[in-house]
């Protein structure tokens, strides 16, 4: 077995049953190419690399294909590789060029193929694949007329750009991480392109003093699931995250807040088709709020305010709201009952209904319910991301 294969779907398989060819070209960030085909692996790709002369004198031929199992094509050849893995009814799915130089670009965007990987660029195009191209250099290079030309060029075109992201110095390329992400996006299917869905979750934390907080239990797992879900089927996505404990996804607009205050101050900015509230919100916030830190030799009694609800507020503006609802040592049918007494009460579009006492890390227990039916939806939660953004799907 070739090391490739012992990660082949390891994370998911959002790309099982689609190749991949990898064009790399002559920028220093070729380096973070190796990263970047093993993760698409782990995601299950086949991946098939291909290199100028100039990306060989940073990264070998062999390393890539170490990365990938498959060997590398350096040249062209007289088995046609560029039409055979690129052209009409070809084996490939997506030509990704990662990095993309500003010689490349302009090659690409100007019909020239004079390497492999413009020549694949040259048939790609032309027989209208799905190509992604993940721009690095210097920032005076990119800011080149020229070189801007041509992005606005292939642009028009229908090719993507992922990223650059500039410092100030350099227009840096995207993330392997954002590069797998807009692929997995590439690949899946676009329900929801163009729609505006905003996810709300983690956890709020209500002080006690400067050191100590009354909060609830959440990861944010689902949120980000659900937001990096919700982004891959084409919507135009933002997060907002109170306390959690997952990385965040960097290619998604973010916010954060830490109370309830601070969230339904935000609620103003809400301008969106969809908002999904998995977040874990207090109801009770400390009368006092106590400046410093209250000493620990003696004891404290603690008064408690009821903080405002936010959903009523987030309702107000948005007329798709879909809600969760956390409850313990419930039948499924009193489960369900709750539900849509807050359903009722909020005017929600749905609710997600959640038993704790038999939820997972990286699993849940929970009820789609709307006003008219309810449907099991427990599983991974990835899996029951992708269910709530199907019904999303479906009434927008």
């Amino acid at each position: 077995m070739h090391p490739s294969e012992e990660i082949f779907c390891e994370k998911s398989n959002k790309l099982r049953g689609k190749t991949i060819i990898v064009g790399v070209t002559g920028s220093i960030a070729a380096t973070e190419c190796f990263a970047a085909i093993r993760e698409l692996i782990r995601h299950g790709a086949k991946v098939i690399p291909a290199m100028t002369q100039a990306a060989k004198q940073i990264v070998t031929p062999e390393s890539l294909e170490f990365a990938s199992g498959n060997k590398t094509i350096t040249e062209l050849t007289g088995q046609a590789e560029h039409v055979s893995l690129l052209g009409n009814g070809s084996v490939a799915d997506m030509f990704l060029v990662y990095p993309a130089t500003a010689n490349t670009i302009s090659k690409i965007a100007t019909g020239v193929d004079d390497t492999p990987v413009t020549s694949m660029a040259t048939v790609a195009l032309g027989s209208k694949m799905p190509m992604a191209l993940v721009p690095a250099m210097h920032d005076s290079m990119y800011n080149n007329p020229a070189v801007q030309e041509n992005v606005k060029r292939l642009k028009e075109w229908g090719v993507s750009l992922i990223g650059p992201h500039s410092d100030g110095v350099r227009a840096k390329a995207a993330s392997r991480e954002e590069v797998v992400a807009y692929v997995i996006k590439t690949m899946s299917k676009d329900d929801l392109k163009g729609e505006r869905i905003l996810v709300i979750g983690g956890r709020s934390e209500e002080p006690i003093d400067s050191m100590r907080m009354i909060t609830n239990r959440s990861t944010g797992l689902m949120a980000t699931h659900i937001a990096e879900r919700a982004f891959e089927r084409g919507a135009v996505t933002e997060l907002w995250m109170g306390g959690c404990s997952v990385p965040l996804p960097g290619y998604i607009r973010t916010r954060r807040f830490e109370t309830v205050s601070d969230l339904i101050e935000m609620a103003k900015d809400i301008d969106h088709d969809v908002v999904i509230v998995p977040a874990a919100l207090a109801d009770f916030s400390p009368k006092d709020k106590v400046p410093g830190k209250i000493s620990s030799s003696k004891g404290v009694n603690l008064a408690l305010d009821p903080v405002p609800k936010a959903l009523p507020v987030i309702r107000k503006k948005c007329r798709n709201v879909i809600g969760f609802k956390a409850e313990s040592e419930m039948q499924r049918k009193e489960l369900v009952d709750k539900a849509r007494l807050r359903l009722k009460e909020y005017d929600l579009k749905a609710i997600v209904a959640n038993d704790i006492d038999v939820a997972g890390k990286s699993s849940a227990s929970v009820i789609l319910v709307t006003p008219d039916s309810e449907k099991d939806i427990s599983g991974p939660k990835a899996d029951v991301a992708d269910s709530i953004l199907t019904y999303c799907a479906g009434i927008l």
